[in-house]
């Protein structure tokens, strides 16, 4: 599987995580995506031992699209924080099922994940272990039935756009866990642009990837209209 780098520098690698490729190993035992920029690293610097990757976000395994590992500890605190302080931005793309009633809004729950069925819930407020999730989405178009829908993440819960998107009877297409059980192939969630400032120069960096066009339902639309710099 080819690992495809969109920058790389002494601080930070950024690279374009395949759909159903895991973030990291899980009990699958399938090749992951730290694993392959571990690999990366260690081949093309030489380095002895296991290389340093540094994991500060991740992806749903059927989610592809942009995300950044740091090279040292240093990179990865102060990316850490950079989160933490809300200076992080991750924009997706997703095709839903049908047209959510509000062309444009934003979308507030509080979610429980299940592990031992590794599903998330929307549960009460109050209930013991919920997490409050937040997202902004607005529908750019809609052809056919499907509608793509840009969404910006305001926290970064399991399964949140999944299970969020599904809360307004519009699921992501093939995703079967979440209420589209009618499709089959790649779930239609992408992560296509992601906003940080680097942790050393400080300086504001902005990276997209684009969906795989001719899957599924994202061939109803032109991606590059509304990907552009």
């Amino acid at each position: 599987m080819e690992l495809r780098i969109l920058h790389e520098d002494n601080s930070i690698i950024v690279v374009e995580k395949p759909q159903n490729v895991p973030t990291q190993e899980d009990e699958s035992k399938d090749m992951d995506l730290l694993s392959m920029v571990k690999a990366h690293i260690k081949q093309k610097y030489n380095k002895p031992g296991e290389a340093f990757c540094g994991l500060v976000h991740r992806l749903d395994r059927p989610t592809g699209g942009v995300m950044v590992f740091a090279r040292n500890s240093k990179s990865a605190a102060r990316l850490t924080e950079e989160i933490k302080n809300g200076d992080f931005d991750k924009t997706y793309f997703a095709v839903v099922v049908g047209v959510p009633r509000e062309k444009k809004g934003s979308l507030v729950h509080y979610l429980k994940k299940d592990d031992a069925r590794n599903i998330v819930e929307i549960v009460p407020r109050l209930t013991e272990g919920a997490k409050r999730a937040e997202l902004e989405y607005e529908v750019l178009e809609t052809k056919e039935g499907y509608s793509l829908v840009k969404v910006h993440l305001l926290t970064g819960r399991s399964h949140q756009i999944r299970v969020q998107m599904a809360s307004l009877k519009t699921p992501i297409y093939a995703d079967v866990k979440y209420g589209d059980k009618n499709t089959k192939g790649l779930m239609n969630l992408y992560c296509v642009e992601l906003r940080l400032y680097h942790p050393i120069s400080k300086k504001k960096m902005i990276f997209r990837s684009y969906p795989p066009e001719q899957e599924n339902m994202w061939k109803l639309f032109d991606m590059s209209k509304y990907l552009e710099i």
